[in-house]
């Protein structure tokens, strides 16, 4: 597979999860001058648990990356919806169980991100990622643009790497990307829901199928585990991912401005614990879960309203940069997953750059910005809420309340709004099938999980 712009040379500002597999997925299509600068000093193995939808680790798989998904994550198996009192509401199986012809996979982040790390240096070479650049500014003409940078550790000094021209300059550069405030000076801060969720991972004994997720209460309050790591699961046991949240504002207040978040804060339980002191299920008690949990961190959250362009000349955004959305639905980062397989085909496809980013964007943002609103209305968490709306007290049967038909058409429609339709997905799968391995027979690139 060769590119038209296969001498393009890019840059890529954030080596998070949108940003390694955006180079991996250029390296894939041709284009192998890239480099990518990060702000951290290290790139350590930190954070908490995410989602891989079948849609995302299709391209993960088509990157010859799934035998490393197998050996770091869960195939989730099932996903249940419970009340806060612990009354079934809804199920439904997930991933394989469900019929797709590849994965979903629960995934501990700083795993994830180890693997996608690994296989961009094995790929492109040690020397593509650049540590401790901040970026700061941009310039750009008709035949190129120019990022510059300052040190994290020490802005006083100069970067080791000051500027460095590209052809095209990609942000991946999460919820505040300096990028998208450069280019939208006016629009502030993230706009807070009002909820707070706080995060932990704990070792411990499995809770129903062992490869289950729950979701229990309701948009003011709720609470999500499912486990993350094979390792744990491969010594019978269960390395869960939980997430406890609630909401700390009133919904009518007028201020949107977030709390300052220190990401990397170790908080108290005493913060949000009382709250589900209550919430004691047969198969799992979500007071012990938190409560043997040793480092519990919190995150408001938020999102951004959509804007109308990702892409000025040859700048553009993506993933979180482009279109943060509230965590709901296990979608994030697979949406910036499926951001880097449209922009790495727009530039394979198109010589002019310019032209190209407008083609990704116009691929992308219309589909991220409905599902940033369908976030905001709850998404497939909707369940929950007409749950307690309507029987607030619980109930001894979910079909004396809401039929199912009504609960199933929820999730439904998500899927399809969010790529990840077993139909649409199956159908690629089957299109793609060994991609990765003809490539790497014919270039004789590593195909063993990297």
């Amino acid at each position: 597979m060769t590119s038209s712009n296969s001498q393009v040379t890019v840059t890529i500002i954030g080596g998070g999860i949108g940003g390694l597999v955006l180079a991996l997925q250029l390296h894939f299509v041709g284009i192998k001058n890239i480099t990518i600068f990060e702000s951290s000093r290290t790139l350590a193995a930190i954070g908490s648990g995410i989602n891989l939808q079948p849609s995302a680790v299709l391209v993960l798989r088509n990157l010859g990356l799934l035998p490393g998904l197998e050996e770091i994550g869960i195939k989730t198996e099932e996903l249940k919806y419970y009340n806060r009192h612990g009354h079934f509401v809804i199920g439904e199986p997930r991933g394989q169980k469900a019929g797709y012809l590849v994965p979903q996979f629960s995934v501990h982040r700083g795993m994830l991100h180890a693997l996608l790390l690994g296989a961009v240096k094995e790929r492109l070479g040690e020397e593509c990622v650049v540590m401790d650049h901040v970026f700061t500014s941009f310039d750009q003409d008709e035949r190129s643009i120019t990022a510059r940078f300052t040190r994290k550790t020490d802005p006083a000094v100069p970067a080791e790497i000051p500027e460095r021209a590209s052809d095209v300059l990609i942000a991946c550069d999460g919820i505040n990307s300096t990028a998208r405030r450069l280019l939208y000076p006016d629009e502030g801060p993230p706009n807070f829901s009002g909820r707070l969720l706080w995060r932990g991972v704990s070792l411990r004994e499995p809770f129903l199928t062992g490869r289950s997720m729950v979701w229990a209460g309701h948009a003011d309050q709720k609470f999500i585990a499912y486990p993350v790591g094979r390792q744990a699961e491969k010594e019978g046991k269960s390395l869960v991912n939980w997430i406890a949240e609630l909401r700390v504002r009133s919904k009518d207040d007028p201020d949107l401005t977030p709390p300052v978040a220190d990401w990397g804060k170790c908080v108290s339980k005493d913060r949000f614990a009382r709250k589900f002191q209550s919430w004691t299920f047969g198969f799992l008690s979500i007071p012990d879960l938190i409560e043997e949990t040793e480092v519990v961190a919190e995150f408001p959250m938020c999102d951004r309203t959509p804007v109308d362009r990702w892409s000025f000349g040859r700048l553009t955004l993506l993933g979180d940069a482009a279109h943060p959305l509230y965590p709901i639905g296990s979608n994030g980062a697979s949406q910036a997953i499926l951001d880097s397989v449209a922009l790495s085909s727009a530039l394979q496809q198109e010589t002019n750059i310019p032209a190209a980013l407008t083609w990704y964007q116009n691929e992308r943002l219309p589909p991220t910005a409905k599902i940033c609103f369908a976030n905001r209305a709850n998404g497939p968490d909707h369940v929950l809420q007409l749950a307690h709306e309507r029987a607030p007290d619980g109930f001894e049967n979910i079909d004396d309340v809401i039929g199912s038909v009504e609960l199933e058409e929820v999730g439904k429609a998500y899927k399809l709004l969010a790529g990840f339709d077993m139909e649409s997905v199956n159908k690629k799968a089957k299109e793609t099938e060994g991609l990765w391995e003809s490539r790497s027979m014919k270039n004789g690139v590593s195909s063993h999980g990297r």
